[in-house]
C-alpha cells in the first residue's frame, strides 16, 4: 500500500510542475509597449524639448536580444521633431521584478524649424530599467529608460533625455 502512494504522490508532483510549466509558457509575453513622457534637452544649444513616446518590444532570442522600435514627437521653442528608432538590446534580469537592458541603434529625426524642415541619421545608445509590481505575472509595470543621441545631420547635434512610463505586457496565446 505505501508503494501505492508513493506512486501517487510523485504522479501527482509531476502533474503539477508540469501544469506550471504550461501555465507559464501559456503567459509568456509576445511584446511589451511602453507609453510615456520623453524630455530631452540638445547638448550643444542647450534648448529642452517634450513630447510623448510610444514603442513596442519584442524578444527574438531570449536573454540575448530584444528588439525595440519606437517613436518620439518632441515639442520645443518653434522646433517640432519627429524621431524613429530600432534599438538592439542586451537584456539581465536583476531579479523577478526587475530588468536591465543596455542597447544601441539607428534613429531618423524628422526636424521642422521656423519654417524649414530638415531630415537626418543618427545613432542612440539607451540604459533601460523595468520595474514589474507582479514578479511572477508581468501584466503591467513602468520603466525609466536614459538615453543619449548623436545626430549625423548638419551640425552633428547630440542629446542626452530620459524616457518614463507604463508598461503593458501582450501576452501569447
Amino acid at each position: 500500500m505505501s508503494a501505492i502512494k508513493c506512486v501517487w504522490a510523485a504522479a501527482l508532483v509531476l502533474n503539477l510542475g508540469y501544469a506550471s510549466a504550461e501555465q507559464q509558457k501559456d503567459t509568456e509575453e509576445a511584446a511589451v509597449i511602453e507609453i510615456g513622457a520623453a524630455p530631452s534637452w540638445n547638448l550643444k544649444d542647450r534648448t529642452p524639448s517634450f513630447g510623448p513616446t510610444v514603442a513596442i518590444e519584442v524578444t527574438p532570442i531570449e536573454h540575448w536580444l530584444e528588439l525595440e522600435a519606437g517613436m518620439t514627437p518632441s515639442f520645443g521653442r518653434h522646433t517640432t521633431e519627429w524621431t524613429s528608432d530600432l534599438l538592439f538590446k542586451k537584456p539581465w534580469t536583476l531579479s523577478p521584478a526587475v530588468e536591465f537592458m543596455a542597447g544601441v541603434g539607428p534613429e531618423w529625426i524628422h526636424t521642422r524649424e521656423s519654417g524649414r524642415a530638415t531630415d537626418a541619421v543618427a545613432g542612440e545608445a539607451v540604459l533601460d530599467f523595468m520595474f514589474w509590481p507582479t514578479p511572477l505575472k508581468h501584466k503591467f509595470g513602468w520603466y525609466v529608460e536614459p538615453s543619449y543621441e548623436y545626430s549625423f545631420g548638419r551640425g552633428h547635434e547630440k542629446s542626452i533625455g530620459v524616457s518614463f512610463g507604463i508598461l503593458i505586457a501582450v501576452r501569447k496565446r
